[in-house]
C-alpha cells in the first residue's frame, strides 16, 4: 500500500509542474483572440512609368487662294452674250485659271460691281453684271467672294443685297458688307478656322443716297475703332484672320503711305494674311513678323480680269495679275503657320471672236491666263502666237520681280 501511495503522490507532483510550466508559455491561452491578419508583402516597382496625358499631333493644313479685281467692263459683259439664245455665258473667261482655283482648299475672289435686275446691265463708270457671271465664278472654284468695293452701290442700296444674294444662291459665300445679322463669315478649312473681313476706303460718292443708319448697318470702310474691334473678335473666333482691303492709288505700282500704315495696323490688332485690292495693278508683298510669326501682305493683286489693258489705258499692268498662295499648317492645338507663299502670275488675253454686239461693238474672247503655261516650256506655250508669247513672257517677269517676294523667317512649330 505504501508503494501505491507514493507513485501516487509522484505523479500528483508530476502534474502539478506540468501546469506551472504551462502558465509561463509566452504562448496565447485559449480565452485570447488572436489575429491572423496576413500582412501582404509590399509590392515590386515593375520600372513602368505613369502614362503622359495623351498629346494632339494632329496635322492639318489648309492651302489658301485669293485673286484681283473682277471687273466686268461693258466690252468682257458683251463678250458673253449668245444671240441665238439671247443668253450670256462667262465660262470661258476662267478656263485657263480653273485647274489652279480648284486646287485651293479655300479660294477668294473681289468681284467689283453689282448684279441687280432693277437696274440696266453697265460696265463703266457704272457696274452692273449679268447673274451670269455667277456660275462660271463659281465653276471656276471660288468659295468666298468679298464685296468691299468702291461699286458696291452702283445699283444702289437694293443692288447690295440683289448682287450678296446673287452669289450665296450661287454657292458662294460673300464678306465685306453686312446684309442683315450674319456675323464674321469664318470658314472651316480642313479642320482650321478661317475669318474672312473686307473694307474700303470709299463709295464714289453713292453713300449719299443711304441714312446713316443704313449706312452703318449695311456698309464697311477703312474706320479703325470698327476694324479693329471686328479684327481682335476674329481672333477668337478663328485660328487665322485674312483681310481683303481696297484702298491706294489707281495705278500706282508702289503703294500709298497710308496703305502701308492701315496694313501694318492690321497686323497689330491681329490679322494673319492681307490681300489688298483696288489699285488695279499688282503691288509688292511683305513679310511681316509678329510674336515671332509670319504674317503676309500682298499691297495689290491687280486684275484677274477686266478690259483694262495697254490698247485701251495705255498701260500694260493693268492686263497683268496675281493670285496668291498661301499654304498654311497647324499641329495639334498649336498655331497655324504660313508654310510657303507661291504666286502664280496671270495676264488676261483679248482676242477677236469676229462677231459684234447689237449696239454695234466689237466683241473678244477675254481668257485670265497663268503666265507659266504659255512662256516657253509652259504646257499651252503653243497656243499663243510669238508676239502674245512675247508679251506673256514679259508680264511673268515684270510681275514676279515687282512682287520681290521675300523668304519666310519666323516659322515656329
Amino acid at each position: 500500500m505504501r508503494l501505491i501511495a507514493l507513485v501516487f503522490l509522484i505523479i500528483v507532483l508530476i502534474v502539478a509542474l506540468v501546469m506551472v510550466d504551462g502558465k509561463n508559455d509566452n504562448g496565447p491561452s485559449a480565452d485570447e483572440v488572436v489575429d491572423v491578419t496576413e500582412v501582404e508583402p509590399p509590392e515590386e516597382e515593375s520600372g513602368e512609368a505613369t502614362p503622359e496625358p495623351e498629346v494632339d499631333t494632329t496635322v492639318r493644313t489648309a492651302k489658301i487662294m485669293a485673286s484681283g479685281d473682277i471687273l466686268y467692263h461693258l466690252q468682257v459683259y458683251l463678250s458673253g452674250y449668245d444671240p441665238e439664245t439671247g443668253s450670256y455665258d462667262y465660262h470661258e473667261n476662267y478656263e485657263y485659271i480653273k485647274p489652279l482655283i480648284s486646287s485651293a482648299d479655300l479660294a477668294i475672289g473681289d468681284f467689283e460691281g453689282t448684279i441687280s435686275p432693277d437696274f440696266p446691265l453697265a460696265g463703266y463708270p457704272i457696274f452692273n453684271a449679268p447673274p451670269e457671271v455667277v456660275p462660271a465664278i463659281k465653276d471656276a472654284g471660288y468659295d468666298a467672294m468679298s464685296l468691299a468695293h468702291n461699286h458696291i452701290l452702283d445699283s444702289h442700296l437694293p443692288g447690295l443685297f440683289s448682287t450678296a444674294q446673287a452669289f450665296r444662291d450661287g454657292g458662294i459665300d460673300v464678306f465685306g458688307v453686312q446684309t442683315g445679322e450674319e456675323d464674321i463669315l469664318i470658314k472651316d478649312v480642313n479642320g482650321i478656322k478661317v475669318a474672312l473681313l473686307g473694307y474700303v476706303y470709299g463709295f464714289n460718292g453713292m453713300e449719299s443716297l443711304l441714312t446713316q443708319e443704313e449706312y452703318d448697318a449695311h456698309l464697311k470702310d477703312l474706320d479703325p475703332e470698327r476694324m479693329r474691334s471686328e479684327i481682335e473678335r476674329a481672333e477668337e473666333l478663328a485660328d487665322v484672320t485674312i483681310i481683303m482691303p481696297q484702298m491706294g492709288n489707281e495705278y500706282w505700282l508702289e503703294p500709298t503711305q497710308e496703305q502701308i500704315d492701315t496694313y501694318h495696323q492690321m497686323i497689330e490688332w491681329g490679322a494673319d494674311i492681307i490681300f489688298g485690292g483696288h489699285p488695279h495693278v499688282v503691288q509688292p508683298t511683305e513679310i511681316v513678323q509678329k510674336d515671332g510669326y509670319d504674317k503676309f501682305i500682298i499691297y495689290s493683286m491687280g486684275n484677274l480680269i477686266s478690259n483694262q489693258r495697254i490698247e485701251t489705258v495705255d498701260d500694260v499692268w493693268t492686263e497683268r495679275g496675281v493670285i496668291p498662295e498661301v499654304n498654311l499648317k497647324k499641329v495639334g492645338d498649336g498655331p497655324v503657320v504660313i508654310e510657303s507663299i507661291i504666286p502664280h502670275v496671270t495676264w488676261v488675253d483679248r482676242t477677236p471672236n469676229g462677231l459684234y454686239s447689237p449696239e454695234g461693238y466689237e466683241l473678244f474672247l477675254y481668257q485670265t491666263y497663268l503666265t507659266a503655261d504659255f512662256i516657253e516650256g509652259g504646257q499651252y506655250s503653243d497656243r499663243v502666237d510669238e508676239v502674245t508669247r512675247q508679251r506673256i513672257t514679259e508680264a511673268h517677269h515684270g510681275v514676279l520681280e515687282l512682287l520681290d517676294l521675300q523668304p519666310l523667317t519666323g516659322l515656329k512649330e
